[in-house]
């Protein structure tokens, strides 16, 4: 049964976790609080086969709550060290969710510097990380907590951190079939890159967000999907989850003033 009573942080965690469903057996990796509250609840409730790590060294049988941990024993299920997890990786035995800076009409997305000139760029970050070989190698989801045309840019992202669709940038020797995209978890929809030639389409809006104010806060043309509907609202039981899952209530600190998840259309534009 489902609430009116949700934060929009709540919201976003139920939408992510469907990224993850029907992955079959793969590592599940959450990048963030919620992203990785996402991945938690998706094996919690439809797709228990997902493999998920103490974020040290070892496989677990159920997640482990985000925050200060008390008296809170792990349920250890297999010896997972780093070189493992590269394993996974190069088989596309993984999927992640990340949160990247910028994210073009292609899917590709930039984490590491704002500004063209590279050697001297206006904001630093902390670099490509692993992302240009996760994203040849595995699936990858988007999260961002602040939708807008600074992420979503109007040409193409200022570094290309992760591969996306776009033609020129893969050589007639690279293999295209090990990468893929997944869903975009924002903070006004869910999207995805599954349109005409890999266009953007808005699979979802949230509560009190018009399609409208969507694209205009997007530097690229969007497309409705088939059957765009509303963000579905949490559950009672996922909702239970979620605060077993963070008893801390971190997930209250993600978006800025934690707004509810049902919102009236001046509140979105606000």
């Amino acid at each position: 049964m489902s609430t009116q009573n949700f934060s929009l942080a709540e919201l976003m965690i139920v939408a992510a976790s469907e990224a993850f469903r029907d992955n079959g057996e793969v590592l599940a990796s959450g990048l963030g609080i919620i992203p990785r509250l996402a991945a938690s609840l998706a094996k919690m409730t439809h797709s228990p086969e997902l493999l998920m790590t103490d974020s040290e060294a070892f496989l677990v049988e159920e997640p482990i709550p985000v925050g200060p941990r008390g008296d809170y024993e792990p349920k250890y299920s297999g010896y997972m060290p780093f070189e493992r997890i590269f394993d996974n990786v190069f088989r596309g035995q993984r999927h992640a969710m990340v949160g990247p800076i910028q994210i073009d009409r292609w899917a590709q997305n930039n984490l590491s510097i704002i500004g063209d000139d590279y050697s001297k760029p206006k904001v630093a970050m902390l670099g490509v990380r692993g992302l240009p070989g996760n994203s040849i190698n595995h699936k990858n989801s988007f999260f961002v907590p602040n939708h807008s045309k600074r992420v979503f840019v109007e040409g193409e992202v200022d570094m290309v951190s992760s591969v996306g669709f776009k033609d020129e940038r893969w050589s007639e020797h690279m293999r295209r079939d090990t990468m893929s995209v997944g869903l975009t978890i924002t903070d006004l929809c869910v999207m995805d890159f599954n349109g005409p030639n890999n266009a953007a389409r808005v699979l979802s809006l949230h509560p009190g967000v018009s399609f409208e104010h969507v694209q205009n806060n997007t530097g690229f043309p969007l497309l409705k999907a088939e059957g765009m509907k509303e963000t579905a609202a949490p559950t009672e039981e996922q909702l239970q989850l979620i605060a077993q899952l963070d008893p801390h209530n971190l997930r209250a600190k993600q978006l800025k003033g934690n707004p509810a998840g049902i919102r009236t259309p001046e509140q979105v534009e606000a």
